[in-house]
């Protein structure tokens, strides 16, 4: 009997919604306050990840990690509670897997602070649960946040379906043993690793394909 999908797991930010923009705005913000030029900040030490290490990424002398994080994660919710896009695809495709009967979950490197509003626009009775920065002590790309998800369903990871837009998530997702997909719409695209331009392009048939092997990458 070939694998079958079990449940589906969701990146937020640049997956479901388009807050990528707001997060760089963030960490522009505060690492203005700090002193820093543009240039002096590393995109890979910004994408995808948690608050806490883009924190340690713009630290300097005197200033303390907690405040840095801090700053982060309020100036980020702010932005978001004025107002968050979905990005093309994401309530159909959530609609249609909950219509087909397979569970969904929120896997973010995000605070609930963030989260919350997010939630208010895509609709939280569309995740059967949320696993959010303050859930794991390890954050992506630790793959804690995809076991912890897989856990609290009660499936195998090696039956669900990560849905991720950034390489730090990609390897949170790959190393806790589940598939994935990577929405890529400029990065290059890892090896072996099934790719979609937008999440328009997936959808509930294509998702089971993937776990049960009938589609091979690589």
């Amino acid at each position: 009997m070939n694998p079958e999908l079990r449940a589906v797991l969701f990146d937020m930010d640049g997956t479901v919604v388009d807050t990528e923009g707001l997060w760089r705005q963030a960490c522009a913000e505060v690492a203005a306050e700090l002193g820093l030029r543009p240039g002096e900040v590393d995109p890979d030490h910004v994408h995808g990840r948690p608050a806490e290490h883009t924190a340690a990424h713009l630290r300097r002398p005197g200033v303390s990690l907690g405040w840095i994080s801090e700053r982060l994660t309020e100036g980020f919710a702010r932005l978001v509670a004025h107002g968050v896009t979905p990005l093309p695809g994401a309530l159909a495709l959530l609609d249609g897997l909950a219509s087909a009967g397979v569970p969904t979950a929120l896997v973010t490197a995000s605070s609930r602070r963030v989260v919350e509003p997010v939630l208010g626009v895509v609709g939280a009775e569309r995740f059967r649960l949320v696993v959010a920065a303050e859930d794991v002590v390890r954050g992506k790309p630790a793959p804690d946040p995809y076991l912890l998800a897989a856990t609290l369903l009660g499936v195998d990871p090696a039956l669900c379906v990560a849905v991720e837009d950034s390489p730090v998530g990609l390897t949170s997702a790959l190393t806790a043993g589940c598939r994935a997909v990577y929405v890529s719409r400029e990065r290059a695209v890892p090896y072996g690793v099934l790719s979609v331009n937008s999440l328009e392009k997936i959808d509930v048939t294509m998702l089971r394909r993937l776990v049960s092997g009938e589609i091979s990458v690589g």
